[in-house]
């Protein structure tokens, strides 16, 4: 080193101060935009799962944004300590996340449905809806896709693109349903004591509601059956159960009642031959 001039020398240790301080200040810089990331990410989280009506799900998806995006500024500004040209860079990476995006357009408005999907909450996990040409019980809601499960227990993936540019009819939405029968009867037979026989089996279950009232009216004159159509309200829960209850128990009712329930029924003729 003594044949290095002193003019260099303070050049050499100039560099080396400059280019330490500014590896110093990339450390700095790149630990406390990473802490600070963290923390953004933990409060937007706890903030974000406080407000009503805020799926957890879009919570996490939201708040591990929020660190990424701090994440991502953090390493801009670590390589402009170096002399980098950011400006460059950050257009670099708008280009690239556009042609990333066009790739992936699907699979994006997937993401986008998810979000809708989350934050309006069309439905929840248990409903039974009907989407996309498929019906079932609710059990879950990503990103990308909208899980579902029939009433034998098959599971069904259904995209949330689909779901969310598609009707959505939620069975589990109101607390009350309506429960729709027709019953036929017999043209000799008694209307209005058909009516009332059929009127005191609904009054008889416990599951039927007296708001909305029941209603009972005849609504058809078929080939072979007067026909009543009957109308019973009650909790969505009980809607099955009062359902196929109440199939058996009019049945039951009309024939100790006397009444007939008609079904079809063809009568042949036999014609001998007019030779013999």
């Amino acid at each position: 080193m003594e044949n290095v001039p002193e003019d260099l020398m303070e050049q050499m240790v100039g560099l080396a101060i400059g280019y330490g301080l500014n590896v110093v200040w990339a450390i700095l810089i790149l630990i406390l935009g990473f802490w600070i990331a963290g923390r953004a990410q933990a409060f937007a989280a706890k903030k974000l799962i406080k407000i009503d009506r805020f799926d957890e799900t879009l919570a996490g998806f939201v708040s591990s944004l929020v660190k990424y995006l701090i994440m991502a500024f953090t390493v801009i500004a670590v390589l402009g300590q170096f002399g980098v040209e950011t400006t460059s860079l950050v257009a670099l990476l708008g280009a690239a996340g556009l042609a990333v995006g066009l790739a992936l357009q699907g699979t994006l408005s997937n993401v986008a449905a998810g979000v809708m999907l989350l934050l309006f909450r069309p439905f929840k996990i248990g409903d039974f809806v009907e989407v996309a040409g498929q019906s079932g019980s609710i059990k879950g809601i990503n990103l990308f896709t909208t899980e579902m499960a029939t009433g034998d227990n098959v599971q069904i993936i259904v995209p949330n693109s689909e779901v969310w540019g598609g009707a959505v009819k939620n069975y589990s939405y109101h607390e009350k349903r309506r429960v729709d029968l027709v019953i036929g009867v017999g043209y000799d037979d008694d209307l209005n004591v058909a009516r009332t026989s059929i009127m005191e089996t609904i009054e008889a279950d416990s599951r039927s509601l007296s708001d909305p009232v029941p209603l009972v009216a005849v609504t058809e004159l078929a080939d072979s059956s007067v026909n009543f159509v009957v109308r019973v309200w009650c909790l969505n829960a009980d809607y099955w159960p009062l359902k196929f209850e109440l199939m058996k128990a009019i049945k039951e009712r009309l024939d100790k009642d006397g009444l007939s329930i008609p079904y079809p029924q063809h009568d042949v003729h036999l014609i001998g031959d007019q030779s013999s």
